[in-house]
């Protein structure tokens, strides 16, 4: 049973920057593609970024794309949401994301593994 655990949240103004990490656990993961979702108050789970499990390859929400990138350490078992230029409407709880297969995808329908989540608020 897979298992994985966010952290790097907190408060930060507009304009700065933070970086979230999730560390996964329980089973293999690096084949895996991986995502970043976000829940605002009273708004869906929304896509931000997604990263495949054997090239690498990204993909990000258009709200975020030039100021976010996604990573992954597969050695550490570990991948990362570089979060820049942030802006209030940034504020949500942020979610890590594993599927069964390789593939990218920016439904939450299509991930099988999820986090606890982390806070991320962004003060004008």
């Amino acid at each position: 049973q897979g298992q994985l655990v966010e952290s790097g949240g907190g408060l930060v103004q507009a304009g700065g920057s933070l970086r979230l990490s999730c560390a996964a656990s329980g089973r293999a993961f690096s084949s895996s593609a991986m995502g970043w979702f976000r829940q605002a108050p009273g708004k869906e789970r929304e896509f931000v970024a997604a990263i495949s499990g054997i090239a690498g390859t990204t993909s990000y929400a258009d709200s975020v794309k030039g100021r976010f990138t996604m990573s992954r350490d597969n050695a550490k078992d570990t991948v990362y949401l570089q979060m820049n230029s942030l802006k209030p409407e940034d504020t949500a709880v942020y979610y890590c994301a594993a599927r069964k297969g390789s593939a990218i995808s920016s439904a939450t329908g299509m991930y099988t593994y999820w986090g606890q989540g982390t806070q991320v608020t962004v003060s004008s």
